[in-house]
């Protein structure tokens, strides 16, 4: 059975660009966009340990990525990019976008518009992640960022401690359905824990922040999302070198088709210029379902 992700259209002419078009498993969607061997690939480390594409998770936590900019300065966060998760057989994920977190990030990638690609419809004051069937609220002073898959939020952009190179952000949320990040199988407890210490590496290990010395688990335990009955694990990290940082891993049912997972990604820098934790929660409590999401998006 061929695995939902990213596979060359079917119903291409041959004329124009390679394509590809997003299957959800079971059916052709209206997604396409272009192959990867026919799109730039481009991306920022910002922040919170993610990597948002035009906004599909990659890695997310401390270390964040914006992808498919070219304007090389919108934040975005490490969770598992859509040109680099098991949405698609070459490991080029879902819709583009990547990781979400606060903390390190960095790394080029697609993320932008190919040629016929369709972006999910927008609302004011959210982010929508159309596959996963998700809407994230973007607080004030964050940037919001939708996409056909995965969505980013990310705020305060600044220097990575390992390097002026790269660009980090002090907090990033990023949501992605669970495939495109190559959590498969399971209930939201088991994805969550397993999803929680490639969130922290992804977010603040690495160049940018060092390797982590340690960690503490904060909150474990079950939590509703969007009207779905998910769980979330928390865990404060220690790093190397630069700040600290809280990294949360969510995992719940989509509410627009409950055969499919979505996952929330964050990262907050421990800092006096990041986001207090409590903004995390709001966001979370504000999550709710897309607005034209069908039955899932992609999914």
């Amino acid at each position: 059975m061929t695995p939902p992700g990213w596979h060359p259209d079917p119903g291409h002419s041959g004329k124009g660009p390679a394509q590809e078009r997003w299957w959800d498993g079971a059916q052709w969607s209206g997604h396409v966009r272009a192959s990867p061997a026919a799109a730039r690939r481009r991306g920022i480390r910002i922040g919170v340990g993610v990597t948002v594409g035009a906004v599909v998770l990659a890695a997310i936590g401390g270390g964040v990525y914006l992808l498919g900019e070219d304007d090389g300065g919108r934040p975005g966060i490490a969770v598992a990019s859509p040109s680099a998760t098991p949405s698609a057989p070459d490991g080029s994920g879902a819709p583009d976008g990547e990781n979400g977190g606060g903390g390190n990030g960095g790394g080029e990638e697609d993320g932008g518009q190919g040629p016929g690609e369709q972006l999910p419809p927008t609302e004011p004051g959210y982010a929508t992640d159309l596959a996963a069937g998700v809407s994230l609220p973007v607080p004030k002073g964050w940037t919001g960022k939708s996409a056909p898959v995965g969505a980013g939020l990310t705020t305060g952009e600044h220097a990575c401690p390992g390097g002026a190179a790269e660009t980090c952000v002090r907090g990033g949320v990023f949501s992605a359905p669970a495939v495109a990040l190559k959590l498969t199988g399971g209930s939201p407890e088991e994805a969550a824990k397993k999803d929680i210490a490639v969130n922290a590496e992804e977010s603040y290990g690495g160049d940018s922040y060092g390797k982590i010395t340690s960690h503490e688990e904060l909150r474990s335990g079950a939590v509703t999302v969007a009207g779905q009955k998910g769980y979330a694990v928390r865990w404060k990290v220690v790093t190397e070198k630069g700040d600290d940082g809280y990294v949360e891993s969510l995992v719940f049912p989509s509410p627009s088709s409950k055969d499919m997972l979505v996952v929330v990604r964050s990262g907050f820098d421990i800092n006096k210029d990041a986001p207090k934790l409590s903004v995390l929660d709001e966001i979370v409590k504000g999550i709710k379902p897309a607005s034209g999401a069908g039955n899932g998006g992609a999914a």
